[in-house]
Parts: C-alpha cells; sequence; structure tokens
C-alpha cells in the first residue's frame, strides 16, 4: 500500500463516520477555549471540564483575570497537573491579552505564541477551533496514531508530524482530521492496548499489517 492510498482510504473513513468532530472541551467564546487547552497540557478534557466553570465565573474575561492573584487562580485550577505553573501562565496570558490584544484572542500563530503558556499545539488548536484555519495541532495523541497507522514514519517530534499531516491532508480538512486523530487515539488506537480489532481503519493501517490477524485484542 502506498502513503497516498493509505491516507486516502483513512480519510475517507474518517469522513463517513464522523464527518463534524468536535473538541471535547467545553467553552463558549475564545477566551474560554485558551484557558481550557492551556489547562489541558498533560491533563484530561474530563478533568478540566469540571474545573473551568469555576474559573471562568469568577473570571469570565480577560479584564477578570488579568486583576487576579496567582494564587486566586491557583485555588481554581489545584486539581489539574502543574496547577502552579499554569496558575502563572493564565495570569500571564490574561494581562497580555489586555494589554497588547485589546483583550481579543488573536487570530495568526505568531501572536498566539507570543502568549504564556501558548506553544505551537495551543495556537493550532486555537487557529483550527476558533477560526477554522487549516492547522494541525499535533499532541500525544496525534502523534502516536500518525506513527503507528503509517501516516508518518520515524517522526522524530510534534513538528515534523504536523509537518507531513498537512502535506498530505487536503486543506478544507486538516480541522477536521485534527479531531479525527485524537478521538481515535483516545477511544479506539490507545497508547498501551489499541483496540485493533474494533478499529474501521486497521485494513489501512500499518500497525495491524505487521501484526498477525487475530493476535491482537
Amino acid at each position: 500500500m502506498t502513503v497516498e492510498e493509505r491516507y486516502k482510504g483513512i480519510i475517507e473513513w474518517f469522513r463517513q463516520t464522523m464527518p463534524d468532530p468536535r473538541t471535547e472541551l467545553n467553552y463558549s467564546n475564545p477566551f474560554e477555549l485558551l484557558v481550557a487547552v492551556i489547562l489541558s497540557a498533560q491533563c484530561t478534557d474530563k478533568r478540566v471540564n469540571m474545573i473551568t466553570p469555576a474559573l471562568l465565573e469568577a473570571f469570565p474575561t480577560p479584564e477578570a483575570m488579568s486583576q487576579a492573584s496567582e494564587n486566586e487562580i491557583f485555588n481554581f485550577i489545584k486539581s489539574v497537573s502543574y496547577p502552579n505553573n499554569k496558575a502563572k501562565s493564565l495570569l500571564g496570558m490574561a494581562k497580555m491579552l489586555v494589554s497588547d490584544f485589546a483583550s481579543q484572542v488573536p487570530s495568526d500563530i505568531d501572536s498566539l505564541l507570543k502568549l504564556p503558556g501558548v506553544g505551537r499545539k495551543t495556537a493550532n488548536v486555537i487557529l483550527s477551533v476558533v477560526f477554522d484555519k487549516a492547522a494541525m495541532a499535533v499532541d500525544t495523541h496525534v502523534f502516536r496514531v500518525s506513527e503507528r497507522i503509517g501516516l508518518t514514519t520515524g517522526s522524530k517530534n510534534p513538528v515534523t508530524t504536523e509537518k507531513t499531516l498537512v502535506k498530505h491532508i487536503p486543506e478544507d480538512l486538516i480541522a477536521r482530521a485534527h479531531h479525527w486523530l485524537i478521538l481515535h487515539g483516545r477511544y479506539v488506537c490507545k497508547s498501551r492496548k489499541p483496540e485493533c480489532l474494533e478499529c474501521g481503519i486497521r485494513q489501512y493501517c500499518r500497525f495491524w499489517s505487521k501484526s498477525a490477524a487475530g493476535t491482537i485484542n
């Protein structure tokens, strides 16, 4: 199977079975999503969704959050991973939105990357989810699944994975493909024990093709 055939088959399966994938983070505006994505680093969406309602009720806008203290923010988010660092990032992000961006979440990657707590993955999530741009956010799920099923080969880091995926996936599908790969990695192509027998794309999967049929369960 060629790389092109693999991409074509996998994309078509996802288009048919998951035509409108969405982020599992709860949000109602760009600022809320930015807060949630910063909190989601090395933390589950489920945990973040438990935390953000109270946090955003207390600090619903960049202005409100920028006037908080790190300790006040920490008290709302202390059950996430790395709460001290994330409290500092959220406060710095809110202050910069107010001072540099008129309290609006920017829509270009260079501006987003200036914000404290925002790396390339977080920036690409905002660009694809909020602004519907052809940005491919590569988290641990996307990185793992892409390599395992054969969309990438020997990818050394998330940026390499991102460039390879963007090269092969049609531009109008890149934002959706980000969610396809995340959700597939979260619920089917799991890290320790992929559920290959339940997987709809196994006929296109490099990992499955190298495994003895029926030995994975």
